[in-house]
């Protein structure tokens, strides 16, 4: 069988009860198409980058799936049915991440800076101001600036 990442999004006025329920209805469907859930993790209530059907939230879960081609079809037929299930992806990967995914992770974890303080990509503000200097000084003699 297959190894597949597959992230749901759940309207955001249901409850996290819910939305278990929800993923005990798509664990029914795999099992009975001779696929299961690895693991499960809750990433909670996100905001959405634009509108989804007037949310601008939802419950993101992460499924790690082992299942056959048509399993994983029948599943996504499942969440476009459910009311509840906004948006669905589902990838295909050689093998599942050991330990909590990237979302779950803290920031000092992953490494990110925490701080912005280094902003030497964005040049030397003395050169700016020296510019502007000649260019007052430029405009106060009546010279065109070279």
């Amino acid at each position: 069988m297959a190894l597949y990442e597959h992230v749901l999004i759940a309207r955001q006025d249901v409850s996290s009860a819910q939305v278990d329920s929800i993923i005990e209805e798509l664990k029914t469907v795999l099992e009975t198409n001779g696929g299961k859930i690895v693991s499960t993790e809750h990433w909670g209530l996100k905001s959405l980058a634009y509108r989804v059907r007037k949310n601008r939230k939802g419950h993101y879960v992460m499924l790690n799936l082992d299942a056959p081609a048509l399993a994983i079809s029948e599943l996504e037929r499942n969440e476009r049915i459910h009311e509840d299930v906004l948006r669905y992806l589902t990838l295909r990967v050689e093998a599942h991440e050991e330990g909590p995914s990237v979302m779950l992770q803290g920031r000092k974890e992953r490494g990110d800076r925490g701080d912005r303080g280094d902003r030497s990509d964005r040049g030397d503000r003395g050169d700016r101001d020296d510019r502007r200097e000649r260019r007052d000084r430029d405009e106060s003699t009546g010279k065109e600036a070279e």
